[in-house]
């Protein structure tokens, strides 16, 4: 009987020694548990803050968009307005072009009319010399336009 009791006692020995240990595991597993929970509570803080500058950050870029939109169509309407009080374009030669001036009686054109002095029509004087006003004459029929 001794030897049950001894065996017996070293089982309880075992025994008690591996209940220890899985205490301590236990314990162990347990401060990991709650190391874990907290660095769990600082990251979900972390993620509530980076969504909230998020959002944030997304409200700004709505504002600034809704304010680059309402300067673009400014700017289409002063672009519109700038457009018509432009004043029109003139074609390559312009409207003083020698070949546009037509004599209105033979309809003779370019080097057929030459341009002289109208001396009864002062412009100005530059000076004491004064500035006549230019007219059309046609070399085919003379005719003064």
């Amino acid at each position: 009987m001794e030897s049950t009791g001894s065996n017996s006692k070293e089982q309880m020995d075992k025994l008690t020694g591996e209940i220890q240990e899985l205490n301590s595991k236990l314990t162990a597993t347990q401060d990991e548990n709650t190391n874990l929970n907290s660095q769990l509570m600082e990251l979900n803080n972390l993620l509530l803050q980076k969504d909230t500058r998020i959002q944030e950050l997304s409200e700004n870029v709505d504002s600034k968009g809704k304010l680059v939109d309402a300067q673009t169509a400014r700017l289409e309407e002063v672009e519109s307005e700038l457009g018509e009080l432009k004043p029109p374009e003139l074609g390559s030669g312009g409207f003083a072009a020698d070949e546009r001036t037509t004599c209105p009686m033979c309809g003779a054109v370019g080097g057929n009319i030459k341009q002289i002095e109208d001396k009864s029509k002062v412009l100005s004087y530059v000076g004491h010399i004064p500035m006549y006003a230019k007219k059309h004459v046609c070399k085919k029929c003379g005719y003064e336009f």
